[in-house]
């Protein structure tokens, strides 16, 4: 029997109602159920994203996918520009000048403050969440830094990023061994990409896409890279030739005005530059972001294609900054935007408006309280961060909070839109116009004329600063 066009026109429009009518029904039943939320941890990424725009020659297709799908926060700032302390930080609500967790060190729960305090998972838990992580999310992927107490089921973290080529009394890049720290490192390795510790607890999280659950879920996945050493398939290596690395602007006279209780150069800045290894550093770290960049992929490409894509809250965020010679430095361990200043991007299906962007000064204290808002858990009175559930609903939202980085003992930076305050434990101080400076080359702080911008950033130090934890 022929079978005409028309026949065909009508039973295709036939099915494309259906489908259409099917999608609508799947959206309002997922709409009536509550927020999952999908946590992607990236370790010592900054703003050297495609959607950051804070390198012309990065490749993030798959974060630059969810920022147009959510809203970007262009300006977000750590806790603490040292990961032990910024994840503590972010984890449980505390400030670090609350807990006395400031370094890489020490152990949160030997916090007299932290001893018992209820994490992000743990409250989710408590108020009828399944949580559950794998990779670095804590300090630690693995051990008693990973803080495995803090989820319902925790996933010890495997695998490698395979062998790189050594020379004896040399780094992988070429410099010799004891002229930069030992973990300034970098080189392609001989791993597929599957085979990858970070890949595969990104198929784990994918993995875990694919499952029933009884009750909403938590669902933490730690990326590793671009932490040092930066070792990564060659493959992420090629797509960035190293004599076409574009440098940040470096000021060799920064220091001129700025105070002795500021950290100075770093070896790992003479390192580089004696040895030409400037270009290939830069190389290495964007290898290195497009590498963690794929992992985000195999998370959001089943998402995507899961039954949770329409009711599940994606927060996506850098635990602190890095330098790459900007103040004549490399890694965190600052004050300055460099170090403080990572991506943040959050997805609220039905709240967030697809591709918005907020500039308002946000924090990492921030996503506990905000999190809790948007799943309709009670408040955590504890909580020292805000919900910026206000600014996620309508980014240009009245907003008059600052965000607060620590970095030691009574030593924090305080940023709003336009400046960046800094005081030391001596007193000693910083400031910047970040409208006119955005490098942070000029130090205003000495200049009476800004004694009260000083003053009213000042009102927002923290009152209390606990005394360093002992390991």
């Amino acid at each position: 029997m022929k079978i005409t066009r028309s026949i065909i026109a009508v039973f295709l429009i036939g099915l494309s109602i259906l489908s259409c009518g099917a999608r609508e029904i799947v959206a309002e039943q997922n709409e009536n159920k509550p927020y999952n939320v999908l946590f992607i941890a990236i370790d010592d990424l900054n703003d050297w994203t495609g959607f950051a725009g804070g390198h012309p020659q990065a490749q993030t297709p798959n974060m630059d996918k969810l920022a147009k799908q959510g809203v970007v926060f262009e300006n977000a700032y750590c806790a603490a520009s040292v990961c032990n302390p910024s994840r503590a930080a972010l984890m449980s609500g505390y400030r670090p000048s609350t807990t006395g967790v400031y370094g890489n060190g020490t152990q949160m729960r030997d916090s007299e403050v932290l001893k018992d305090a209820l994490t992000i998972p743990q409250w989710f838990s408590k108020h009828g969440y399944f949580t559950t992580a794998r990779g670095k999310i804590f300090h630690s992927a693995n051990g008693e830094k990973a803080d495995t107490i803090s989820w319902d089921k925790w996933v010890q973290t495997t695998g490698g990023y395979g062998a790189v080529k050594k020379q004896a009394g040399y780094l992988v890049n070429g410099i010799p061994k004891g002229e930069a720290d030992e973990n300034f490192d970098w080189g392609p390795t001989d791993a597929a990409f599957e085979e990858t510790q970070d890949y595969i607890t990104a198929k784990w999280a994918a993995d875990q896409l694919d499952k029933d659950y009884d009750k909403p879920f938590f669902l933490a996945c730690g990326i590793f890279r671009p932490h040092l050493k930066w070792h990564v398939p060659r493959e992420f290596f090629d797509k960035f030739p190293e004599e076409e690395m574009i440098l940040p602007e470096v000021n060799e006279n920064d220091y001129d005005d700025i105070p002795n209780s500021a950290l100075g150069p770093s070896k790992n800045y003479f390192a580089a530059k004696k040895y030409k290894k400037q270009q290939a550093a830069v190389q290495a770290y964007l290898a290195c972001i497009n590498y963690a960049d794929a992992c985000v992929g195999v998370v959001l490409d089943a998402l995507a294609n899961s039954k949770y894509a329409n009711n599940t809250i994606v927060v996506l965020w850098g635990d602190h900054g890095w330098h790459l010679g900007e103040k004549l430095r490399y890694k965190k361990f600052t004050l300055w935007e460099e170090a403080c200043n990572m991506p943040l991007i959050f997805k609220v299906p039905g709240v967030t408006e697809a591709g918005s962007r907020c500039n308002n000064p946000v924090s990492l204290m921030d996503l506990y309280p905000t999190l809790s808002e948007l799943c309709g858990l009670p408040k955590n009175a504890k909580n020292e961060g805000n919900s910026i559930v206000p600014l996620l609903k309508n980014v240009n939202a009245d907003w008059d909070k600052p965000a607060l980085t620590t970095l030691g003992f009574n030593r924090h930076t305080v940023r709003n839109k336009k400046w960046r305050y800094i005081r030391y434990q001596d007193g000693v101080e910083e400031l910047y116009n970040h409208e006119n400076d955005p490098l942070e080359w000029k130090n205003l702080a000495n200049d009476p004329q800004f004694n009260s911008v000083k003053n009213e950033m000042k009102k927002y130090l923290p009152k209390v600063n606990h005394y360093e934890v002992e390991n």
